[in-house]
């Protein structure tokens, strides 16, 4: 690849699906946990590309080609009181990487993000991955000294919401 690499950033549409399930599956190669995958291309399809999209996602191309994708979901700030977007998923194929693709995914969602009202990204990177947080740092996304993430999943998930009692409605 050269460095005057023609991309093009566009709006995922349904038939990238499996290219975007493909980059969730290289994304868990690289950080070794290829093993917590339990989603499938057809959940990227239903849950994105349905009547209610619970995500949206950016793809970029280099002669129609599939180099990479950003794939992103609304967020709010209560104490910003402004929208912004929490980053699920940022891929580049290893072809494509050193490219600048995912500097311009990136600029795209902010530039996106910003038209629509929104003033931040959020995303999280993995403790280990320090390429992608020097990558991030270089491109102004900080780490947070005040954030850490928590997460229900699994059986603490169900136990959380099994021990939920209805309101009582009186009528």
């Amino acid at each position: 690849m050269t460095n005057d690499l023609r991309v093009v950033v566009r709006p995922a549409i349904a038939a990238d699906v499996e290219n975007i399930y493909s980059a969730v599956r290289g994304i868990a190669d690289v950080v070794g946990e290829s093993h917590k995958v339990m989603s499938k291309a057809e959940d990227l399809l239903r849950h994105g590309f349905g009547p209610a999209p619970l995500f949206s996602g950016l793809v970029a191309e280099s002669d129609l080609r599939f180099a990479g994708c950003c794939i992103y979901f609304p967020s709010f700030s209560t104490w910003l009181g402004k929208p912004g977007v929490y980053v699920q998923d940022l891929y580049v194929r290893d072809d494509f990487r050193g490219q600048g693709i995912g500097e311009k995914l990136l600029r795209r969602l902010a530039a996106v993000t910003r038209k629509n009202g929104g003033c931040y990204i959020r995303l999280s990177v993995d403790k280990e991955n320090r390429r992608a947080q020097a990558f991030y740092s270089r491109l102004g996304l900080r780490p947070s000294n005040s954030d850490q993430i928590h997460s229900a999943r699994g059986e603490d998930f169900e136990m959380l919401a099994d021990a939920d009692e209805p309101d009582q409605v009186s009528r």
